[in-house]
């Protein structure tokens, strides 16, 4: 990577900062910190910390200053930068069999074609990386910077088969980072996506064996099956795991994950939820999930909904206004969902409208005709999708209610917008209804059945239903 010689461009200076009390302005460049310039945010955050710091900062008129700053360490100088990681991203060089971005339909917004690869997202966002458009420069300032955790795509620990997988013919050498990271006490979390018939069965019992010696520096592997799109006609065939062999891939799983917990207290290897609703089997207990360590990467997010769940309902009726609650709140919604979570998303719903009889609720699982039916995570369903599918249902005389909840993972984070560009406005032109994102959570979902005025964003956690009971 280049190395601006201009620096870095500041957008914002925080009013009372250290940055503003210097002189600094939007406008000026960052050039180095201890007379080392600065590669990315990393380099800066890192630099910054000490006490004592020498700054050299080049004004938009290009006079340079030498700042030199006394402060608290860590303390920040309230600087913000015109690029956030103060550098380009870094894409992806693989060509993996299992690529979801490679089984997406044309014509679909840029960024969704962007294949990241970044070992700093892994520590800023999660993203998990192959480690494969690494250099050692780059894992030595992770170790020097204790970056971590990492989380990293491993796929398989068979060098020869990870080069097939990946497309890449230094992505088996690539694993010997793995070493340097656990000689350098980085924490790390690894991910398997399995291909069936191809890294699974004994492969994937020897990837289990190779990465267990990384304990417990390496603290968790998910394994998560590949997602098959129908949209992978010039691409490698890949299959869908049977019921069958979904559970084979469970237990085997489930025979090292005592062993595991006897010697480092960690259960280590996770099967996502997606393999024990395809085997049709109980979620682990909470205890298996160490801390729901894997959870953005869907690994233990039932059991947590189906806890939180039953935790605010046990609430909602232990409280004194129950009584009165009960014969008030009046409800008449529709849930739309995806494949994976419909039976546990309709069993929440009775569960509601057993105990609040003049709550009405239907459960809608929406078939995913744009990806494919394989694809079963509500997070992939199109705008467009949702509305063909609802719209049948109530042309054939169901009656939707006033409003329609979807999980907020349906949408882009921060915005109202699908995954096809359809907005949260289109849906409610087209269904005549109002749409109700929920956020991720079983006390929130038990908010937005409860209340009218449910609303994303809210501090859910001080919840309060200031409407319950309007217009009873």
């Amino acid at each position: 990577m280049k190395k601006n010689p201009k620096g870095h461009l500041i957008k914002t200076v925080a009013p009372d900062s250290i940055g503003e009390e210097m002189g600094i302005e939007p406008g000026d460049y960052l050039v180095a910190i201890n007379n080392e310039e600065i590669d990315d945010v990393f380099d800066y955050q890192y630099l910054i910390k000490d006490e004592y710091i020498e700054i050299l900062i080049r004004k938009s008129s290009g006079e340079e200053w030498i700042l030199e700053i006394d402060k608290d360490y860590e303390e920040d100088l309230g600087i913000d930068f015109d690029n956030g990681l103060m550098s380009d991203y870094r894409s992806c060089h693989n060509k993996c069999i299992f690529c979801f971005i490679d089984q997406m339909p044309e014509g679909m917004r840029d960024t969704l074609y962007f294949k990241d690869d970044d070992s700093r997202l892994s520590f800023l966002q999660g993203n998990y990386i192959t480690l494969t458009n690494m250099s050692e420069k780059d894992i030595n300032r992770i170790i020097r910077f204790n970056l971590a955790p990492i989380n990293i795509s491993v796929q398989t620990t068979n060098p020869e088969l990870r080069c097939k997988m990946l497309n890449n013919r230094f992505a088996g050498r690539a694993l010997e980072n793995l070493d340097k990271l656990y000689e350098g006490c980085i924490e790390m979390n690894g991910q398997i996506v399995l291909c069936k018939n191809v890294n699974d069965g004994a492969e994937l019992e020897r990837s289990i064996q190779d990465l267990s010696k990384y304990l417990p520096f390496m603290r968790s592997v998910s394994i998560v099956p590949a997602g098959v799109t129908k949209f992978r006609s010039k691409l490698e065939p890949l299959e869908v795991f049977t019921k069958e062999e979904a559970g084979a891939v469970i237990d085997l799983i489930e025979s090292y994950q005592q062993g595991f917990y006897d010697n480092f207290g960690l259960h280590f290897i996770h099967a996502s939820d997606e393999f024990y609703i395809t085997a049709e089997r109980e979620f682990p207990e909470e205890e298996r999930y160490d801390g729901y360590i894997q959870l953005e990467n869907g690994v233990g997010m039932m059991r947590l909904f189906m806890n939180e769940f039953k935790e605010a309902l046990k609430n909602t009726t232990a409280s004194k206004d129950y009584p009165h609650r009960k014969e008030a709140v009046q409800r008449n919604i529709t849930i739309a969902t995806g494949k994976l979570a419909f039976r546990t998303i309709l069993s929440f719903s009775e569960a509601i409208m057993e105990l609040f009889p003049k709550i009405k609720i239907r459960v809608v699982c929406i078939r995913n005709d744009f990806f494919g039916e394989t694809i079963t995570v509500a997070g992939l369903i199109t705008g467009q999708d949702l509305i063909k599918q609802l719209k049948e249902l109530k042309d054939k005389g169901t009656d939707l209610g006033d409003s329609l909840l979807i999980p907020s993972s349906m949408l882009r984070t921060g915005e109202n917008v699908f995954l096809d560009d359809v907005t949260t406005v289109d849906v409610e032109n087209k269904l005549d209804i109002e749409l109700v994102p929920i956020e991720s959570g079983g006390q929130e979902f038990v908010n937005a059945i409860l209340s009218k005025d449910y609303r994303m964003n809210r501090n859910n956690e001080n919840f309060v239903y200031v409407k319950a009971y309007e217009d009873k």
